[in-house]
């Protein structure tokens, strides 16, 4: 079996998880970190005894050995830039969304990977969770027919929606609908979306961070199929990390509905009151196995690079997602429903 070497870029939370999953991973020969935050460096350098730690990823870059860069960097400022510097030296490359602040960012990382020839693909890690997987699945067998419309409502508590809006001016639906607008597109796939109207929810951060609360999207399809996404950051305190997701999917033949609101596994303390465990979005170690959906996403990336196979999620479609959610923003902004489909076009076109 042919081993990898992978360098990470940032070792936060997501990025320490990809860390710890590569360094167990038989796919993964040599494993090296790039790190501003000294002790943040060391504590997962201590858990996963990479080939080499450093604070400057360029490093990684320079080294012809280097096979991979999987980017977990913040701000969300640094992912066009060093992306297009890994494509540059040549480096396939797995980058955490959004794949940058631009579209026309987004078509010169497409361009410059396809024509050095290198995988390049974003962390949509719901398509990696178990359930939207089954849905996925009821689909392209038959089993509910053709999509017709979904709904998908996506809730996370203040905690995470005050560290990301405090470091960046992203809307909840750049930084978290995507996650929804990616998996309900790759569901209804080969259609594509042509007009979007969204409406948002200012009452809480916007004094804090200037960002919204909640936005909740309508995004129409070129063959008249409609799906909802609502998404937000504002759920009270109480549940330390805890994401809710609530799933309809109606087909021609049939209709599915995904309960993910980790309600399911519930702890209650003298201490801490009460809590849901296993119920963060990427998910996390619970003693010998992971409960969550990015562990199994960084083997995949790990694999298709070792075995020279197209990740799951193209950049291609990873744009036309980007595209969705900054017409949302554009539709909330001005109270008008936002029109894609020329755009789209030329999209499809040039791919």
């Amino acid at each position: 079996m042919k081993k990898i070497n992978v360098g990470i870029i940032g070792t936060g939370w997501c990025g320490g998880i990809r860390a710890e999953t590569c360094a167990a991973s038989p796919y993964v020969g040599k494993l090296h970190l790039a790190e501003i935050n000294g002790a943040r460096l060391a504590d997962v350098a201590g858990k996963t005894h990479p080939a080499g730690a450093t604070a400057d990823y360029r490093e990684m870059l320079r080294d012809p050995e280097m096979d991979a860069i999987i980017i977990s960097a913040t701000p969300e400022t640094t992912h066009y830039p060093m992306a297009k510097e890994s494509l540059q030296a040549g480096k396939h490359v797995f980058l955490e969304k959004p794949m940058a602040l631009e579209l026309f960012e987004a078509d010169e990382l497409i361009a410059l990977a396809r024509a050095k020839q290198l995988l390049f693909t974003i962390g949509y890690s719901q398509r990696f969770n178990p359930k939207f997987a089954y849905i996925k699945r009821s689909i392209d067998d038959g089993t509910i027919g053709a999509p017709i419309s979904a709904l998908v409502s996506r809730h996370i508590t203040r905690n995470l929606g005050n560290k990301i809006g405090s470091r960046i001016k992203l809307s909840p639906a750049a930084m978290e609908a995507t996650h929804d607008i990616d998996f309900v597109l790759w569901c209804f796939e080969p259609r594509k979306p042509v007009r979007v109207y969204a409406q948002e929810v200012r009452k809480i951060m916007q004094a804090s961070h200037e960002v919204p609360d909640c936005v909740w999207i309508v995004v129409t399809l070129d063959d008249g199929s409609v799906f909802t996404i609502g998404a937000g950051w504002v759920l009270p305190p109480a549940y330390p990390n805890f994401a809710s997701t609530w799933i309809e999917m109606i087909g021609t033949e049939g209709a599915i509905m995904v309960d993910d609101t980790h309600r399911d596994v519930s702890l209650s303390t003298m201490k801490r009151g009460i809590e849901f465990p296993i119920s963060t979005m990427p998910g996390e170690k619970v003693g010998h196995v992971y409960a969550g959906p990015m562990d199994a996403e960084t083997i995949h990336f790990l694999e298709c690079v070792a075995k020279d196979r197209q990740p799951l999620v193209t950049p291609e479609h990873a744009r036309m997602v980007m595209q969705v959610y900054q017409a949302a923003d554009q539709s909330a902004e001005q109270g008008r429903p936002v029109d894609i489909s020329n755009e789209v076009a030329a999209s499809r076109h040039r791919s």
